[in-house]
């Protein structure tokens, strides 16, 4: 299988970096090493190359109606320059994709998974309304995450734009190195940051350079797909495919508050289920926890209660480099969702314990 590359794919490989498949694309996953990439953007400013997401454009005259019937947050109180996080609930109240809407004057874009794009668009197409126009342009999409507490600094070097003025969830668009991009206060690490959008990128190189240059300074450095995994399960954010998927309940999940059964989404798939659930209460939850024992959590690894009866299952878990211990999420019936309550992890073949602990694991 051939694989897709990105416009930065041959900056990564004169860099070092080890690339690995990933959704179809040869990727990055880390450069210098996970944990140090992991600090850099922690304490400084990094740079993850993102341009494997996905981009579907939603326009026309009935766009906001096509929208609040396939969105589970309310679209209708989003403007333009405004973003606003999503999932797509399927018939069974399960998650097709999680992604975060952009709204324009004229159209919608969603930001999606690059492993979900073409099942996304399909949903999408299935449920197309009449005045709803629907347009995969994510093979014209380049993203850059410019990712810490120094990522407004560099990035203010090479545009007229005053960051400062943009808020959380909220974007703007103007230029980069003197190319026009979307800067969009918004990431997947919690430490704060810009996501820069391209609309067919010629000139890769330029924008790279342009943005080591700029961050030298503050100690700028590429990370990878590895660092921002661990980046985003310290903030306990979820990963479709480990914590959330087509089977997952989305209030389960903890995606309750952009669950809105308002007037007028009662067309949104899974409708009378997700608000049966909300009614009756949920079963199981997704909880975060920490080894209190010496142990590294995987996915899939079993969760038990003390006598060692299986009673959910780990979703993500790493040894995290911030927080600097064995973290992990997993469902778990709702009767073990109190932080402090024991669990335990079978790890070969051992019940090694832990805590649930509240979430996100950094602060």
């Amino acid at each position: 299988m051939t694989l897709k590359t990105t416009p930065f794919h041959d900056l990564h490989v004169q860099m070092g970096a080890k690339m690995s498949e990933f959704a179809g694309y040869d990727m990055p996953i880390e450069y210098e090493g996970i944990k140090v990439e992991h600090m850099n953007v922690i304490q400084n400013v990094g740079v993850f190359d993102v341009s494997h997401m996905g981009s579907i454009v939603v326009s026309g005259p009935n766009r906001l109606d096509f929208m609040q019937r396939v969105c589970s947050n309310d679209i209708s109180k989003l403007a333009p320059g405004k973003a606003q996080y999503n999932y797509m609930p399927n018939d069974q109240g399960g998650i097709v994709d999680d992604f975060i809407v952009y709204c324009f004057d004229d159209h919608y874009m969603l930001a999606v998974n690059a492993a979900n794009i073409e099942k996304d668009y399909q949903w999408l197409l299935k449920h197309q309304i009449e005045g709803a126009e629907i347009n995969n342009r994510s093979e014209h999409v380049s993203i850059l995450a410019v990712q810490g507490p120094k990522a407004k600094e560099t990035l203010q070097k090479e545009t007229d734009i005053d960051l400062s003025e943009i808020p959380y969830y909220s974007y703007a668009t103007g230029k980069f190195a003197g190319i026009d991009a979307l800067f969009s206060n918004t990431g997947y690490t919690g430490a704060g940051g810009f996501e820069l959008y391209f609309d067919d990128l010629k000139d890769a190189k330029k924008v790279w350079d342009a943005l080591l240059s700029a961050g030298e300074e503050y100690g700028i450095k590429p990370a990878g797909l590895g660092a921002r995994d661990t980046l985003r399960l310290e903030m306990a954010f979820c990963l479709y495919g480990n914590d959330i998927d087509d089977t997952t309940n989305s209030l389960e999940a903890g995606l309750g508050w952009v669950t809105k059964l308002v007037e007028g989404k009662e067309e949104l798939p899974g409708f009378d289920i997700l608000q049966k659930t909300r009614e009756e209460g949920i079963k199981n939850r997704l909880i975060g926890f920490h080894m209190t024992g010496r142990g590294i959590p995987r996915h899939g690894y079993e969760i038990t209660d003390k006598e060692g009866n299986i009673i959910g299952r780990v979703t993500s878990g790493t040894k995290a480099p911030a927080v600097n211990e064995a973290i992990g999420l997993g469902y778990v019936p709702v009767a073990y969702k109190a932080p402090g309550t024991e669990i335990f992890i079978k790890i070969r073949e051992k019940l090694i314990p832990a805590e649930v602990v509240k979430t996100p694991f950094r602060k």
